[in-house]
């Protein structure tokens, strides 16, 4: 069998971490850098050794060396490269969230579906096998609790990707798509949510906290911030046991088990096996089997996502 190759969009932070990991997993390779500015896609695609760079998203999403694109743009730009990338039959692993707003998100997987096409978003998070341990484990029982924040300090810039409305800024967009997706993971969908929060001069949302409020009382207790450093932790209660999930919770690499009845347990991450490469297997492994959705991070719980965090946003406003 041969090599998927990987054609990666853009060049920044995120592109060039998960380009590493495609460039270092057995039966993978990068095949092409595509970026806006094709000195930093040459640049990129000398380090990730792949043949070809270009100047535009059209051109990597026409190459037909490329099996798949990984979309690393800002989030205002996904639907744009995922689009492409669909149209000329390449699968797609989009860094979440999927689109910037409902109507994107739901027109991409639209798109994937009319066509056939493998579409998942890139939620490292539900790769992680200590998160896996947790979603799996039936000793929890009943979950009914889960805590979560993600906050740091970050200097106000309206040009900044994170402060920008039009590049997709804000808390609950770029940050909170983590605890509420450890509450999706492990509770499903909310019958209601309550938020409150503040918004940035630009006029996107600053910081944002609530409750997530489930079926039979179960809840979640979400908190994001641009405004200043949280815990970055979570803890999951369930009827016969609790995890204690060490920071950066959303990429844990420990893990506490405790119980009425039992001894705590540690689990440790092997630092081979983290999110990334899991995420990146799973694309491998769909494509392998004809599959065009994952069952790890459904396109419907895509979708879901995108409505709650819309839902949030308008509650802060």
């Amino acid at each position: 069998m041969k090599d998927l190759a990987w054609g990666i969009a853009a060049t920044g932070g995120i592109a060039r971490t998960v380009g590493a990991v495609i460039a270092a997993e057995p039966g993978m390779r990068v095949a092409a850098v595509g970026s806006r500015d094709v000195t930093r896609a040459r640049e990129l695609a000398a380090t990730l050794g792949a043949e070809s760079a270009y100047g535009s998203y059209a051109e990597l999403c026409a190459d037909p060396a490329v099996d798949a694109v990984y979309v690393a743009t800002p989030h205002a730009q996904h639907l744009e490269v995922a689009e492409a990338a669909i149209a000329n039959g390449k699968a797609v692993l989009c860094e979440k969230p999927l689109a910037a707003s409902v109507a994107d998100t739901e027109r991409m997987v639209r798109l994937a579906r009319e066509a056939g096409i493998f579409l998942m978003e890139a939620m490292w998070m539900r790769f992680n096998p200590l998160i896996r341990r947790v979603a799996t484990d039936p000793r929890f029982g009943e979950i009914r609790s889960v805590h979560a924040s993600f906050g740091f300090s970050s200097p106000y810039d309206p040009a900044h990707r994170l402060w920008a409305p039009e590049l997709g800024g804000g808390a609950l967009l770029d940050l909170g798509i983590y605890p509420f997706g450890l509450a999706q993971l492990l509770l499903g969908r909310p019958e209601r949510l309550a938020m409150t929060g503040s918004l940035a001069p630009s006029g996107v949302d600053a910081e944002a906290a609530g409750v997530l409020v489930y079926p039979g009382g179960r809840r979640a207790l979400v908190e994001v911030s641009l405004r200043g450093a949280f815990p970055n932790s979570a803890y999951v209660v369930g009827t016969g046991m609790r995890a204690d999930i060490q920071a950066p919770f959303w990429a844990p690499e420990r893990l506490v088990l405790s119980g009425p009845s039992m001894e705590p347990e540690i689990h440790e991450l092997d630092p081979a096996d983290n999110g990334y490469a899991g995420e990146v297997r799973e694309v491998r492994e769909a494509l392998a089997e004809g599959r065009t959705e994952s069952a790890v991070m459904p396109l419907d719980e895509s979708v879901a996502m995108a409505r709650l965090l819309a839902d949030a946003r308008q509650q802060v406003s």
